[in-house]
């Protein structure tokens, strides 16, 4: 709620031999067309990264250990209702070796925890823009082009089948990816046969059943040509 602290934790286990430093810090970020997340660390307009407050730039943790992080947040008294959206990003401090024939090169690690805060009453609106097919991982699939104009994140999720031109019954799972307020995002829809094997449907292809994200839900039925 906007004007109370809320207070996280989250747990680093060192898993190596030696004991190991850890750097952390706050960064915004965006979702690229890709789905690849976009790192900025210098400060984003409209960002709530001077709302949080983390515990220690710099930790070490000993060999085979774990440590309890903690970051909090603090939304103004006057903040309007939406999604606080950070990252908190940890990087190894002492760079590991990464060598062949002929060069020995330095190479660091980084963690991006992506972190959503929801103030007052936050929550999606998801509609479904238009339909067609993408590209996704060198197979042609059927996508949704979602719209979110609610002022929180959502996930698609849900129960859809059909049957492609080739004769096989197929199950549809919609992509988990984050539709962030304000934009259209392509969500591809996964098929898979009776084996539970990813197949590429061969259009055209009825899918039905029922969409569901957060606070909503949607009878579904088209055809991809």
């Amino acid at each position: 709620r906007p004007g109370e602290r809320q207070r996280e934790v989250m747990e680093i286990t060192n898993g190596g031999q030696s004991p190991a430093r850890f750097r952390f810090r706050t960064a915004d970020w965006a979702l690229g067309a890709d789905g690849q997340i976009i790192i900025y660390e210098e400060l984003q307009p409209k960002s709530c990264r001077p709302w949080v407050a983390i515990e220690r730039n710099l930790v070490e943790v000993p060999a085979g250990g774990r440590l309890r992080y903690r970051f909090e947040v603090s939304p103004p008294a006057d903040a309007a209702a939406g999604e606080c959206r950070f990252a908190v990003l940890i990087e190894g401090d002492d760079p590991a070796v990464a060598s062949g024939e002929g060069f020995r090169l330095p190479v660091k690690g980084r963690i991006a925890i992506v972190v959503y805060v929801a103030v007052g009453e936050a929550s999606p609106r998801l509609e479904i823009e238009k339909t067609g097919w993408m590209q996704q991982n060198g197979q042609r699939v059927p996508a949704l082009f979602v719209r979110n104009t609610g002022n929180a994140h959502g996930r698609l999720a849900g129960f859809l089948s059909g049957t492609d031109s080739a004769g096989r019954r197929l199950d549809f799972a919609p992509s988990s990816l984050p539709v962030l307020p304000g934009e259209v995002r392509a969500i591809a829809l996964t098929a898979t046969n009776d084996r539970d094997e990813l197949v590429e449907p061969k259009g055209p292809v009825t899918i039905r059943g029922t969409l569901e994200w957060s606070g909503g839900r949607l009878p579904f039925e088209q055809r991809f040509d």
